[in-house]
């Protein structure tokens, strides 16, 4: 996915786009969605640097109630806590009953995982889900523009569970959020590693645009460069029924519309539905019927009705969702996984753990950890 979503661009890069945004003033948050990249709005540099510091090891942590980084690491036995895990989902539960940010928070971990390179093995210069996003370079890409926002919305459940890595907290909260917004269960696994510095993130370019002159071959390029096939573009595409666009961040989409003139957040904007908190297959629906000018339709939506190849699996969504649901939780948490290194290898699930503290120690502590980090099959 070469991108997916941007806060203000300018006209020329306005194209880009792929999945939703978030705004923030200066005493409110708010979302905004779109697929689409563009250049970086203008943004505080102050609120950067001291949101963002290089790390020096992949030991460092951001230390609790204040913005930096500091040595201390706690001892872990995989590369996140399956506890901690378990625990910040409930807390991004909660953020999204009061922030109704679902759609930065899909955005957020499409575009980590999104910079994906099939062709190259090494790891990290693969891209992929590694929490590269963290960084200040890379969110600086045009496609990442507003997703600053993403991570302060975050940042303090990072901050309170310290042995959960970034790039597992994108993929989780990206998760959670469409589950909560009534979309299926997405079949993720956890112990993703983090990069470590800023000089291994991806080069920027990576992630797709919303208005390209052939929007079929660019929508193959970008995703066929992940992995990923015509049935998941579209299936992938489906994410677009959450969210909104802003014209004078985006280049994109009409100011107001009668479906986001009254929030909930702030006010403003062009939905691709109707209700554009609620996940189902009324993205498909919509672009179908063509009924409605109040609702948004970039080239890369449109062109999924008419690229023969395509117009096959968006006009089954139209009309059943139970498929729709299928294949999205399946690409979903393929794209997830992409590029991603995992500790332990096998991975795990944290939905059927048992708590650490109920587990006997046979052995020692050593033993205990590699008993609960298994690879379980449910």
């Amino acid at each position: 996915m070469a991108s997916f979503s941007a806060a203000a661009v300018t006209t020329t890069t306005a194209a880009r786009r792929l999945l939703p945004a978030f705004t923030a003033s200066a005493t409110n948050l708010s979302y905004r969605s779109s697929l689409s990249l563009g250049p970086a709005s203008a943004r505080s540099s102050h609120l950067l640097n001291r949101l963002f510091h290089s790390q020096k090891s992949s030991l460092r942590r951001f230390s609790t109630g204040r913005i930096g980084y500091s040595t201390v690491s706690s001892p872990k036995c995989a590369a996140s806590n399956p506890e901690q895990l378990k625990s910040a989902r409930e807390d991004i539960k909660e953020l999204l009953e009061t922030k109704f940010c679902h759609p930065i928070l899909v955005r957020l971990g499409w575009h980590d995982a999104g910079t994906y390179n099939k062709n190259i093995e090494e790891w990290p210069q693969r891209g992929g889900a590694n929490g590269s996003l963290r960084f200040e370079i890379e969110l600086k890409h045009g496609a990442n523009a507003g997703l600053v926002n993403a991570l302060k919305l975050l940042q303090p459940i990072k901050d309170k569970y310290a042995s959960v890595t970034y790039a597992d907290l994108f993929q989780l909260a990206s998760a959670t959020a469409i589950e909560e917004a009534g979309g299926p269960k997405i079949p993720m696994k956890y112990g993703r590693v983090d990069i470590s510095e800023a000089e291994q993130c991806p080069e920027e370019g990576r992630l797709p645009d919303a208005g390209p002159p052939s929007p079929a071959s660019h929508l193959r390029d970008v995703f066929y460069r992940m992995g990923l096939n015509d049935k998941e573009i579209v299936a992938l595409s489906g994410a677009h029924t959450l969210g909104r666009s802003r014209p004078e961040r985006s280049g994109w989409g009409k100011p107001e519309t009668k479906y986001t003139k009254e929030g909930p957040g702030a006010t403003g904007g062009q939905s691709w539905t109707a209700q554009w908190l609620k996940f189902d297959h009324s993205y498909f629906k919509d672009i179908k019927e063509k009924i409605d000018e109040d609702l948004l339709v970039l080239p890369t939506d449109a062109v999924l009705f008419e690229d023969t190849q395509f117009k096959e699996y968006a006009e089954k969504y139209a009309v059943d969702q139970d498929a729709f649901f299928k294949d999205y939780a399946e690409a979903h948490a393929k794209l997830s996984n992409l590029g991603a290194k995992f500790d332990p290898p096998e991975w795990f699930l944290i939905m059927i753990l048992v708590t650490l503290k109920n587990l006997r120690q046979p052995t020692g502590k050593k033993d205990m950890c590699q008993n609960v980090m298994r690879k379980t099959i449910v």
